[in-house]
């Protein structure tokens, strides 16, 4: 067994620990010669090391043999990574607190270098809100901008077929496209959620673009973990547009994500259309019975568009305005645009 691998079965040893953050994954890794040397401790010792009451079931030999099993998988499907700290490694996504330790890949993570716009919203998506969600991105590659998003049925695929049309057509000289676009998966990065979108994430590596996860190979996409993923997606881009989102839905986590990362929100015209209002109301409404129920919380139900626009947010319609917005003087935009009328 090579050195190397001898590496990457100790960087996935750590990775897959879920109870140990960035900070204490890198500690750990100072402190460590090989993965037979983590595979020894025990849950005290780890608890010693981090000066912290870790509450874990912690089984060093079973980790171990997973991580073996996981490094098998990247070598056959010739998945790479990127470790935080290494130079290719998002400088955006690094600053954040609690990065990825690790981040799985298959395309070409290049992308993620340059200029790059996060493009969010509803599954439930209505016809103009599509309609925007591929413009936006096609303009955006067109304009040398990678286009992140998260993969999902809805704004999320409609924002990557827009980037990988604009590439497509740039193949055929019909326009130039030097834009790509990536995806940010809620699952090891050996299986493509949902499973329908198999060829796009194809189409997404063809064109030049990437597909990316925190998750070693064989991590089931869990609840919990679209959540964390939006937040890499929010990470990943000075700018997040929302283009379509109900209330308390996901597209709105990645912009709270988006806020709390210093990072700017930006609303497309087409969330207020009428059959975005309609898919709205609807939503509103079963939220309301489930918080009458107890099975959301407040914030799950305050969390709404107009929270964010009446806190400055400003509202665009097509890709040229996002840029106008982005180069203008803070809070100047909204005001320009009269968008508070739409409420």
């Amino acid at each position: 067994m090579s050195n190397k691998t001898d590496d990457i079965i100790l960087l996935i040893s750590l990775a897959r620990i879920s109870f140990l953050n960035l900070t204490e994954k890198l500690n750990l890794l100072k402190k460590l010669d090989s993965y037979n040397d983590l595979a020894i401790l025990s849950i005290e010792d780890i608890k010693n090391i981090t000066s912290r009451n870790i509450r874990a079931v912690w089984d060093g030999r079973q980790n171990l043999l997973a991580a073996r099993k996981e490094a098998a998988i990247l070598e056959a499907k010739k998945i790479k990574y990127l470790l935080y700290g290494d130079e290719a490694y998002p400088a955006l996504l690094k600053e954040t607190p609690n990065a990825p330790f690790m981040l799985f890949y298959t395309g070409d993570a290049s992308c993620l270098i340059g200029r790059t716009v996060s493009v969010v919203g509803t599954r439930r998506i209505a016809p103009e809100a599509k309609r925007a969600a591929v413009q936006f991105a096609y303009d955006a590659a067109c304009d040398g901008c990678t286009v992140v998003s998260g993969l999902a049925k809805g704004v999320d695929g409609a924002a990557h077929t827009g980037a990988v049309n604009a590439r497509f057509d740039s193949f055929e000289d019909i326009v130039s496209a030097e834009g790509r676009t990536a995806a940010v998966l809620p699952c090891g990065i050996d299986t493509v959620v949902p499973s329908g979108h198999k060829a796009l994430a194809e189409q997404i590596v063809r064109t030049g673009g990437c597909i990316v996860s925190e998750y070693v190979p064989g991590t089931p996409a869990e609840n919990w973990r679209f959540v964390q993923r939006n937040r890499i997606v929010a990470a990943l881009s000075p700018a997040t547009v929302v283009i379509q989102a109900p209330d308390g839905s996901g597209a709105l986590i990645t912009a709270q994500y988006a806020l709390d990362y210093s990072r700017d929100v930006v609303f497309h015209k087409a969330a207020f259309s009428r059959n975005a209002e309609d898919v709205r109301s609807l939503v509103k409404s079963q939220l309301a019975k489930d918080f009458a129920a107890g099975n959301v919380s407040k914030g799950k139900i305050e969390n709404t568009c107009e929270k964010y626009i009446e806190a400055g947010a400003p509202i665009i319609e097509n890709y040229k305005e996002y840029c106008d917005c982005m180069t203008a003087l803070p809070g100047t935009y909204s005001l320009k645009n009269e968008q508070l009328n739409l409420f």
